[in-house]
Formats: structure tokens, sequence, C-alpha cells
């Protein structure tokens, strides 16, 4: 996949917010420190498309990407940070909910997770969430690069196995660093562009 162009468009927190465009989206979910920023730095080859900070929690607002003018990436907010407080998560959940049950425009999504670690509740419940909607869903599972090539089936046999996740779905392995499973993710996603409706 040649990147010949990826910038910044808006953020938003409503739907008189979202930019007008006719490109398909695809919302990337996750935990606030799960990679989400890096995994979209990677695949865009680009260094700070999507800001990376050391505060879990950044992302506030829907953020909207365009990339090669033929896909709107679409940066949610990260769940499951503590130090938010409920009332911010609620807004934040709100929001995210509406723009994923509502937004015509929307092909499928990344959900994130931490192939180091079992997915925490708020991991299952948001691929629970994605499954209830029949929304279309990739799980990317990120910082492959922190695990031994030996343990790799067993970490991704436990993110499976606690997701319950749906073969049918789409699993990726990546790693921000080496860019392992670039390729995987672009693939996917230009699946889930090019997927009939059912």
């Amino acid at each position: 996949m040649k990147i010949t162009k990826a910038e910044f468009i808006t953020s938003a927190v409503a739907p008189d917010h979202y930019p007008v465009h006719e490109l398909p989206e695809v919302a990337l979910a996750g935990r606030s420190n799960v990679g989400k920023s890096s995994f979209i730095n990677k695949i865009c080859q680009r260094k700070a498309l999507a800001r990376t900070s050391s505060k879990p929690g950044k992302t506030q607002t829907l953020n909207f990407f365009n990339i090669n003018d033929e896909i709107m990436f679409v940066d949610v907010p990260g769940y499951g940070y503590a130090k938010v407080s409920k009332t911010e998560r609620e807004k934040w959940g709100v929001m995210m909910e509406q723009y994923l049950t509502t937004q015509q425009a929307l092909r499928g999504v990344v959900l994130l997770v931490d192939i180091r670690h079992e997915p925490t509740g708020d991991d299952v419940t948001m691929y629970n969430f994605l499954k209830h909607y029949d929304i279309p869903v990739i799980v990317v599972a990120t910082k492959l690069d922190k695990i031994k090539k030996s343990q790799r089936q067993k970490h991704e046999s436990a993110v499976k196995r606690k997701l319950q996740f749906d073969p049918s779905d789409r699993f990726v392995a990546f790693s921000a660093e080496t860019a392992e499973g670039k390729d995987e993710a672009w693939k996917a996603i230009y699946d889930l562009l090019t997927r009939e409706d059912d």
C-alpha cells in the first residue's frame, strides 16, 4: 500500500460536526494505551499523523483522517482509562455509540487489543457491541514485538478465547516497531471496503 496522502481533517463530537465527504470510513477503537496512534502512524507511513501521548486518554473527540482520498480513518476516544472522570467516560461512550450506530459511511471497525495480555472487560464489551450491531470488525493485536516468537500462538489463542472471537472476523498480529502485520492490516481494511452488504 503506497501512501501518497495522509492528513488530519477535523475533530468532531456530534454528527453535525462530522466532515462532509464521499469516502468510506473505518473507525479505530481500543484501550487508551493500546497503541492506536502508533498503529495509524505506522500503516500510513507518517511519524506524527496521529498524536501519540505518554498520557493515556488524550483522544477526547472523533478524529478524522483522509488517507489517499480513498478512506477516512476515524480515531475514536480510547476507553478504560481510570484517571478520566466517570462523567467524561460516559460522555465519550455516548459519542462513540452514536457514531458507530448511525454513521452511514462506516464500513467497519479496527479493534486494537494488546497481544501481551488477555483482553479487558472493556475490550470484550466493545467487541460484543460491534457484533450486536453487526458492524464488521478486524481485531488487531498490537505490541507483537514485545513477546517471543515461541509465545505468539499461546497469546493469540488467549486473546481469541477471551473475546469469544468469531472465526469469520479477521485477526491481525501487529507491531508498530517492526511493521510486522502492516500488509495484513491493509488487506483486511481493503476487504472491508469491498465487502458486499448482506
